[in-house]
C-alpha cells in the first residue's frame, strides 16, 4: 500500500515545491521591499540552501549524527523524494520492461511460451540472483555472457547464411550464401508505403533507400534524418538514457569504479566500446539481412510459427525465428547466452534501483532507526517490486522501436548539460534539475502539439527546447557557492575558456593546468577513439559484402588503413594520458606528504 501511494502522489511532489517557492517568494519580497540590504543576504542564503540540499548528493553519503542539519531545509524531502522515484523506480522499470518484452518475444517464438510464463521464469531467476548476488554477481555475469553470446551470435549468422545458399543457390553453404545474399539484396530498395503503411521492397530505382548502403538516400528527407543526420549531428551530445551518458554516468562509472586502478579502468572502457560497437553489431546484421530473404514479411514468419502468439509477432521478431536455422547444440548455447544478456541488464537495474529506493527514499522517510539486517531484507523486497513494476510495463509495450523512442524522449536535451558540467563553472544542480523537468514535459507536450510529425524532428524541437531551458537557468538561476568552484578548480585543475574566472580566483595558472589536464591529448585521443570505431566498423561491412559486390574493396581496404593509422594514434596518447596520470599522482602524492 505504500508504494502504491508513493507511485500515485509523484505529482504532489511537484506541487509541493511550487507551493513552497511560492510561499518563500512572497515572504522574501516583503522583507527586501522593507529591509533593502535583506537582498545580499538572501543572494547567499540560496546558495547556502542549495547545497543544505540533497541534490549533487545522496542523502545516505552525509553521516548520521549530522543528517539532522540538512533535515531542516524544506527542500530535502521532495528533492530526496524525486531523486528516488525519476532514477530509482522510472528509468530503471522502463529499461527493465523494454528488455523484458525481448525475452517475451524471443520465448514466444522459439517455444510458443506466452508472456506471462517467460516472466515468471526471467524473473524467479534475476530478482533471487540480485537479492543475493550484488554487484559482484552483475561482473561476473557480464564477463560469462559476452562471451557466450558473442559465440551463439556468430553461429547464428553463419547458420542464416547456410540457409540462404541452400534457398537460393540448392547448395547449403555459408560462403555461397553470403555471396548470393549481397548480390540478391544490392538490387532491391526500401520504399516508404503509400500513406501510414509500412516501408515495402522494390528493385532500385534511386526513389527508396538502398538496401546494403552506407549512407542515407538524401531524397527521403525523413529517414536521413532519422537513421543519419540525428544520431551523427545531435544524438551523440543531446540524448541521454542509461548506457549512452554523454560527460560520463552512472553505467560507466559502476564498472569503472569497480576496476583495481585507473590504467584498468580505461583499458576495459576501451574495450567495451571496440566489443560492443564494432565486433557485436555485425553478426546481428547479417542475421537480419538473411531474414529479409527468408522472412519476406510478418506473415511469413506467422505461418513458420503458428503457435506463436500473434499479438508479439512484430519485426522485431525476425532475429529469433532464424535461431529455428541453428543445430541443437548452438540452440542450448543461444539460449543460454540469451538468459546471460538478459540477466546482465535486469540485474544491473535491479541493484541500482533498489540502492536509490532503500538508502534515499526508505530509509530516508519511513524507517529512519532500523538494522542494517532489515534494510537488507528491504532492498530485496524492493528488488521484487521493481521487477513486477518492470514485468506490467513490459506488457504494455508492443516493439523494441517504440521503448526505445520513448527512452529517447524522455532523456532528449539533456546530454549537452552533462558534458558542459566539466567545462563550464555555470552548470549547476539547478540546470540538470531544470533539464530533467523540461525533457520529461516536453517528451509528452511536443507530440501532442506536432501530430503526424515524424520522431526525428519531435526529438529536435524537444533538444532544442530542453537545451533553451538549462541554459537560462545557468544564466539567470542560482550559482554554485565561489569557495566550493574554487575547491573544484585546486583539486581537477579544468582546462578551457569556461573556467578562466574561477581560475584566476583559485590562484591555478595555465602552466599548472596544462601540466595536470592534457585536455588537447585526451581530445586527439577522443576523436582517434571515434575513427577507430567507425573505419572499423565500416571496413568490416564493406569486407563482408565485397564478395557479392566487388566495388566495395576499395572502400574496405582504405578504411582498413584509416583504422590502422587511427589506432596507433589512439594507442599512443593512452600511453602518454596514462604517463600523465602517473606522474600527476606522485605529485599529489609529494604535496600530501609535504
Amino acid at each position: 500500500p505504500q508504494w502504491g501511494w508513493i507511485v500515485v502522489l509523484t505529482p504532489a511532489l511537484v506541487l509541493l515545491m511550487a507551493a513552497l517557492g511560492l510561499g518563500a517568494g512572497i515572504v522574501v519580497s516583503s522583507l527586501t521591499t522593507k529591509y533593502r540590504d535583506f537582498t545580499f543576504l538572501i543572494a547567499f542564503g540560496v546558495q547556502l540552501m542549495m547545497y543544505a540540499t540533497p541534490i549533487i548528493y545522496p542523502m545516505s553519503s552525509i553521516p548520521e549524527k549530522w543528517r539532522w542539519l540538512i533535515q531542516l531545509n524544506p527542500m530535502t524531502a521532495p528533492v530526496e523524494t524525486f531523486r528516488a522515484i525519476y532514477l530509482g523506480l522510472f528509468f530503471n522499470c522502463f529499461i527493465m520492461g523494454t528488455v523484458t518484452l525481448a525475452a517475451c518475444k524471443i520465448a514466444n517464438i522459439l517455444f510458443g511460451m506466452p508472456a506471462w510464463q517467460t516472466i515468471l521464469v526471467t524473473g524467479v531467476l534475476n530478482v533471487a540472483f540480485a537479492a543475493h548476488s550484488g554487484l559482484w554477481g552483475v561482473l561476473v555475469i557480464d564477463m560469462i555472457q559476452f562471451f557466450i553470446k558473442m559465440t551463439a551470435v556468430f553461429a547464428a549468422a553463419w547458420f542464416s547464411l547456410v540457409e540462404v545458399g541452400r534457398r537460393l543457390g540448392g547448395d547449403a553453404s555459408g560462403w555461397l550464401g553470403l555471396k548470393l545474399l549481397v548480390g540478391k539484396l544490392s538490387t532491391l530498395q526500401v520504399v516508404q508505403g503509400v500513406g501510414n503503411a509500412q516501408p515495402v521492397m522494390s528493385p532500385s530505382d534511386g526513389s527508396g533507400q538502398p538496401i546494403l548502403d552506407m549512407l542515407p538516400n538524401f531524397g527521403m528527407s525523413e529517414l536521413a534524418l532519422m537513421i543519419f543526420i540525428l544520431p551523427i549531428g545531435i544524438s551523440w551530445w543531446a540524448n541521454w538514457y542509461p548506457g549512452a551518458e554523454p560527460g560520463g554516468g552512472s553505467y560507466i562509472a559502476q564498472r569503472m569504479l569497480a576496476s583495481k586502478s585507473e590504467k584498468d579502468a580505461l583499458g576495459g572502457t576501451l574495450f567495451f566500446n571496440i566489443a560492443h560497437y564494432v565486433l557485436r553489431p555485425w553478426p546481428w546484421i547479417i542475421t537480419a539481412l538473411c531474414s529479409i530473404i527468408v522472412y519476406p514479411d510478418l506473415a511469413s514468419i506467422q505461418s513458420a510459427f503458428p503457435n506463436a502468439d500473434a499479438s508479439l509477432i512484430g519485426h522485431d521478431s525476425a532475429f529469433p525465428a532464424m535461431l529455428k536455422f541453428l543445430p541443437v547444440g548452438f540452440v542450448g548455447l543461444m539460449i543460454g547466452g540469451l538468459l546471460a544478456a538478459n540477466s546482465s541488464t535486469i540485474l544491473t537495474h535491479l541493484n541500482w534501483g533498489s540502492s536509490y529506493l532503500i538508502h534515499d527514499f526508505y530509509r530516508r522517510f519511513i524507517r529512519k532507526d532500523a538494522s542494517e539486517t532489515h534494510y537488507v531484507n528491504a532492498g530485496r523486497v524492493a528488488t521484487i517490486f521493481l521487477y513486477v513494476v518492470a514485468a506490467l510495463l513490459s506488457l504494455g509495450m508492443t516493439s523494441a522501436q517504440q521503448a526505445f523512442q520513448v527512452l529517447l524522449s524522455i532523456g532528449a536535451g539533456t546530454g549537452l548539460l552533462y558534458m558542459a558540467r566539466w567545462f563550464w563553472w555555470r552548470v549547476s544542480a539547478w540546470c540538470e534539475i531544470v533539464a530533467m523537468a523540461a525533457s520529461l514535459i516536453t517528451a509528452v507536450a511536443v507530440p501532442q502539439l506536432m501530430p503526424g510529425v515524424g520522431f526525428a524532428t519531435v526529438t529536435i524541437v524537444q533538444v532544442g527546447i530542453t537545451t533553451v531551458a538549462w541554459l537560462l537557468t545557468a544564466f539567470i538561476g542560482p550559482t554554485t557557492d565561489r569557495a566550493t568552484l574554487i575547491s573544484f578548480v585546486q583539486k581537477v585543475k579544468p582546462a578551457g575558456p569556461g573556467w578562466t574566472d574561477i581560475r584566476a580566483a583559485a590562484g591555478i595558472s595555465d602552466g599548472e593546468v596544462a601540466q595536470e589536464n592534457r585536455i588537447g591529448a585526451a581530445f586527439t585521443g577522443w576523436i582517434a577513439g571515434c575513427i577507430v570505431i567507425w573505419s572499423s566498423l565500416f571496413a568490416i561491412g564493406n569486407f563482408l559484402y565485397a564478395p557479392g559486390d566487388p566495388s566495395r574493396w576499395p572502400a574496405a581496404w582504405m578504411l582498413l588503413g584509416v583504422f590502422v593509422v587511427s589506432g596507433v594514434v589512439l594507442l599512443r596518447v593512452t600511453k602518454q594520458l596514462w604517463a600523465d596520470s602517473t606522474a600527476s599522482q606522485a605529485r599529489a602524492d609529494a604535496r600530501a606528504a609535504a
